[in-house]
């Protein structure tokens, strides 16, 4: 959680087909900014998120297709965070002819996204991944000439992802582990050479930390256990401003033990005890 930053450039080719372009909006919930990534070969290219919406953002993405001599034919957006889609009005003003492309549209102008589309241009194949869990229109990429993943906000490339559900996010992260073989091209932060691994990984810290929590829920509390009592315990080691965030991600833990029996809430009292069935079994 107090992982320091990897300096990445504003603007970086990671491979014959993928250039990465930062959003200019370094933050302590960005880390080095949004990536947004232009994909392809040929003088069409495919552009995945657009930032924020900040100047930087469209100066860089200029500057690219200038030198690059290109234009962007369709973008997409992994999901519907601001960090990601507020840089499409900048982005239609310099490239009035882009379609725009992201899942749960509705009759919004832009265009819908369904599970296994794919978008292709000179050079690269994108194939669309529904992964929901950090949204529920989360949305990954598989590059398919390089059996890579655009993992968006799912997985990053440095510290640990936010997420709305957890059940359904360690779904997907399941599905997502065995889905590609190469690299992951995360929303923020450095890429991952080893994606599945970097997977498997989340799904290993998850899976601790909900063992985590079990273990103190095991021990008594007068007056049981809330959800800030269980990070102090956790977490115990990291500075207390980092404890409130923590704690949202304990919710979500708390939550889904809940659902399936392994937890009971106090709702009274908000406070949190082994079920009787889960004590059995210990």
């Amino acid at each position: 959680m107090a992982e320091k930053l990897v300096p990445l450039p504003t603007i970086e080719k990671l491979s014959e087909r993928v250039i990465r372009v930062l959003g200019g909006n370094p933050n302590k919930f960005t880390l080095q900014g949004t990536n947004t990534y232009i994909v392809g070969q040929g003088p069409k290219r495919i552009l995945i998120d657009t930032g924020e919406g900040k100047p930087a953002w469209i100066a860089s993405i200029k500057s690219v297709l200038s030198s690059e001599n290109i234009v962007i034919e369709k973008t997409l957006l992994t999901h519907w965070h601001h960090d990601h889609i507020k840089g499409v009005p900048d982005l239609l003003k310099h490239s009035p002819d882009t379609k725009i492309h992201k899942k749960d549209q509705g009759d919004d102008e832009w265009q819908d996204i369904d599970d296994g589309q794919k978008f292709e241009v000179e050079g690269a194949t994108l194939r669309a991944f529904h992964c929901p869990g950090h949204t529920t229109d989360h949305m990954a990429f598989i590059l398919e000439e390089e059996d890579a993943m655009f993992t968006a906000d799912n997985v990053l490339g440095q510290g640990t992802a936010v997420f709305e559900d957890l059940a359904t996010y360690m779904s997907s992260l399941s599905s997502m582990s065995t889905a590609f073989k190469g690299r992951a091209y995360p929303g923020h932060g450095p890429v991952i050479e080893d994606g599945p691994a970097k997977v498997l990984e989340y799904i290993k810290h998850r899976q601790l930390r909900e063992r985590q929590v079990i273990d103190v829920l095991k021990g008594e509390k007068k007056g049981g256990w809330t959800s800030m009592d269980i990070v102090k315990v956790i977490y115990k080691g990291y500075p207390e401003n980092l404890w409130e965030p923590a704690e949202r991600g304990i919710l979500q833990i708390l939550v889904k033990l809940e659902d399936e029996g392994t937890v009971m809430h106090d709702e009274k009292h908000d406070t949190y005890a082994l079920s009787g069935k889960e004590k059995e079994r210990l």
